[in-house]
């Protein structure tokens, strides 16, 4: 979503924020701000990439000043226009000098405007931010640390904020409730983002920011309170991945080299959790859970988008593995059902990031009705980490392409250890657990071997890229891979695609089969194999043109479809570890083939951090 970097020390302000700006790019954004503070407070905003701020920075003769702070939009409370893009400024007739950036949204934003605006305020955009601006101008009496305190006392909603002052040229303040924000500690100085790409650079010292906390931060020293000005404890961490983690390389895009990295994020996953000697899973995380696990009612896997189709996965797995009742369940819908909650219930919430704001609340929600919360997301102390009673991370590095890869090959890596570990418990022999968790580290060769047929799916990609609907079916395991394979081939290419049940599609879609049109099938070797050719001859009688994803040595696949890639032949739970990967690279060609912007495609952001 939106992102947030704020600096504070003995350097120039500018050149950092702009750094900062850069390296949360992947996040989504319509528009970019500054505002740095030297005497007076100067601002800068421009509708575009960091590249139209830079401009108008240079247009306006340079940004001078060791306190500042700067922001990428995401358009909620209004369009897309430099009025609307932050910092926010009060009310220059009060000529306190206020300018805010923020992440979130102020629920309450138009009971407090209405208020704001009897009192003589004057607002120049649509956003909820500038409330927040005006309300923290409203309440300064000398002091920007409890103006916001105060402010922050009045607001419904989520914010992670960086507040400056022209009265207080020493002073940054931050604060943050159900939004990502941290600092950077330096060596005189900090850096406030809500993303640790922003920070890596400068320093491997950083405070993740707790709900309701509230930092003041000045050159030499920080201190923590809550809105109430009660004082917060603060613990300094290592940052969990370094600089060079987050550079392209050699690489043309990150999803392209995070598709490459995939191998290696595999055995990284697994390093030191499989113990193929004795056949035991050692998830530290849960272990003193286990017993509660193993004696699960109901298991309920809760993500969105490319986390909701891992979690589909692991509802097969956990099924299958551990015999105990399985659901997943949209999160964004989940939190507003009245769900049912029954005594024995695990909820295991899946996030890369750890911060998607359905999944967060939707977590908070079953743990409220009692239930036992688990959580896989990938970053050390986000915020489903630290709601969770236990949890598993990915260990997969960062991923800063906006579409999921080998973050999605990573919860269905810990799915299957969580899966094995808890039916280890229960039903499943120790042999069958060393057998499977076997042929999962063979898992990261094969997929080296896939990878190498790159080219073989670019050029069968570049027959079909023209058309502009197309099928993905799988049966059984393969089912959520067909989802996630239509999710990305939409996410970047704009393609329109639909995932679904090979069997569904009799039931309705079969009608939009006419000459031509691509139909991606997962069709590999395994206990509905017959079923998916007999879809599969459905399809090519109505003038589909089939493009399958076959095992290995298949020779019967050949002669019934258009195009294969092909993928070694492993056990039924591990498949989808290896099916996604040619979807991905399809995905990927299409979106170069009709021009796309990869790493950044519109509209979408990388962490959804507000509803």
């Amino acid at each position: 979503m939106c992102g947030i970097v704020a600096y504070i020390g003995r350097r120039e302000a500018s050149p950092i924020l702009l750094e900062g700006l850069k390296r949360m790019e992947y996040r989504g954004y319509d528009s970019a701000g500054m505002a740095v503070l030297d005497g007076d407070l100067r601002v800068g905003r421009a509708v575009g990439r960091v590249a139209a701020l830079e401009e108008v920075l240079e247009r306006e003769g340079g940004f001078e000043g060791t306190l500042g702070i700067a922001h990428t939009r995401w358009a909620t409370h209004g369009g897309v226009t430099e009025a609307n893009a932050h910092p926010h400024r009060d009310d220059g007739r009060l000529g306190h000098g206020i300018a805010v950036i923020h992440n979130g949204i102020i629920e309450n934003h138009a009971t407090l405007k209405r208020y704001l605006v009897e009192k003589g305020h004057v607002f120049t955009s649509e956003t909820d931010t500038e409330v927040l601006a005006h309300l923290i101008g409203e309440l300064y009496r000398g002091d920007l640390e409890k103006a916001v305190q105060s402010a922050l006392r009045e607001v419904t909603g989520a914010y992670a904020i960086a507040v400056v002052c022209e009265k207080e040229p020493d002073v940054l303040v931050a604060a943050r409730k159900g939004s990502p924000l941290m600092i950077g500690v330096g060596k005189d100085e900090y850096i406030v983002a809500s993303d640790s790409s922003a920070i890596v650079a400068h320093t491997t010292q950083a405070i993740t920011l707790d709900d309701y906390t509230v930092a003041r931060l000045d050159r030499e020293s920080f201190r923590t309170t809550n809105v109430d000005n009660d004082p917060v404890s603060a613990e300094i961490r290592e940052l969990e991945y370094d600089l060079g983690q987050i550079d392209l390389g050699s690489y043309e895009h990150y999803m392209l080299k995070e598709i490459h990295e995939q191998p290696e994020a595999l055995r990284l996953c697994m390093k030191g959790r499989v113990d193929l000697r004795s056949g035991q899973i050692v998830l530290g995380g849960i272990n003193q859970f286990a017993r509660d696990l193993a004696r699960a009612k109901r298991v309920i896997f809760i993500g969105q988008g490319t986390a909701l189709h891992a979690g589909m996965v692991a509802e097969y797995l956990m099924e299958d593995l551990a015999k105990i009742p399985t659901d997943v369940e949209f999160a964004s819908e989940f939190r507003y059902r009245n769900p049912i909650v029954e005594e024995g219930t695990v909820v295991v919430a899946i996030s890369q990031s750890g911060e998607t704001a359905d999944t967060l609340a939707a977590l908070q929600e079953a743990k409220q009705r009692g239930a036992m919360a688990i959580g896989l997301v990938n970053v050390v102390g986000s915020s489903i980490s630290r709601e969770t009673d236990a949890g598993v991370y990915l260990r997969v590095g960062p991923e800063i392409g906006v579409a999921s890869t080998k973050a999605f090959l990573g919860q269905v890596c810990v799915a299957t250890m969580l899966a094995a570990f808890t039916g280890r418990r229960r039903f499943l022999a120790a042999e069958a657990v060393r057998d499977l968790m076997e042929r999962m580290s063979e898992v990261p060769g094969h997929i080296e071997r896939i990878l190498e047929q790159s080219d073989a799916i670019r050029d069968a990609t570049a027959r079909y890229v023209e058309r502009d609907n197309w099928l993905f079916l799988g049966r059984g395991y393969n089912y959520p891979v067909a989802l996630e394979g239509a999710l990305k081939l939409k996410e970047i290419s704009y393609i329109h695609a639909e995932g679904m049940p090979a069997a569904e599609m009799k039931h309705g879609p079969i009608a939009l089969i006419d000459e031509g049109m691509p139909v991606v099938f997962l069709a590999t070797r395994n206990s509905q194999y017959d079923k998916v050719l007999s879809n599969i001859e459905e399809v090519r009688s109505r003038g589909g043109h089939v493009i399958a994803v076959a095992t290995e040595g298949d020779e019967e696949i050949r002669d019934r479809v258009h195009e294969v890639f092909w993928v070694p032949d492993v056990p039924e739970p591990l498949q989808p570890l290896l099916t996604v990967v040619p979807l991905q690279l399809l995905a990927y060609h299409a979106a170069l083939m009709r021009g796309r912007d990869v790493d950044k495609p519109r509209n979408l952001a990388k962490s959804v951090t507000v509803e």
